[in-house]
């Protein structure tokens, strides 16, 4: 029985510098879930059509599900553990997703709001039809979509982009 090959990898994840080796066939999505233990980005549809994975890699949206771990080599990855600054604040959108109700289960949240923060980065004001059209890539099963939308145009009229993490339930 042949193994794959192994490859070298440096990168930065979340702001911090990373090395280490990966078999050439390790996808970002279990590297950042089972070898680093990141497990905020889901595996929904594992063929790059639901959005439940979707990370930044320099700043660009992708699915991790179908991006090799060794094309990683030497770029930045944002999942949304790296997305608010620390542990004590949320960016404007998390915390426009929790006030406005853009999350129901949770399983899509995590690709939602990074796919939100690339349309963000890109778009800092779009309209709802530009919102919709951007989010297409990203499935929901229980919101509706109405309350995403709502999120992501609350975040943009934000005039603070980090605000402080708040204990559930004391809003």
């Amino acid at each position: 029985m042949t193994t794959a090959s192994e490859h070298h990898l440096r990168f930065e994840l979340n702001g911090t510098p990373r090395e280490l080796t990966v078999r050439a066939n390790t996808r970002l999505i279990d590297l950042l879930r089972d070898d680093l233990g990141l497990t905020g980005t889901k595996e929904g549809c594992s063929v790059g059509v639901c959005g439940a994975c979707s990370v930044l890699l320099d700043g660009q949206l992708i699915s991790a599900c179908l991006f090799p771990a060794a094309f990683a080599d030497g770029a930045r990855v944002t999942t949304i553990e790296g997305l608010a600054p620390d542990a004590d604040h949320l960016t404007a959108l998390q915390d426009a997703f929790i006030r406005h109700g853009g999350f129901q289960c949770g399983i899509c949240t995590p690709g939602q709001i990074m796919a939100a923060a690339a349309l963000l980065q890109d778009n800092p004001r779009p309209t709802p039809d530009q919102i919709k059209t951007w989010m297409m890539g990203n499935l929901c099963r229980c919101t509706g979509y109405y309350k995403i939308v709502e999120s992501i145009l609350a975040a943009a009229e934000a005039s603070t982009p980090v605000v402080p993490r708040q204990p559930v339930g004391i809003r």
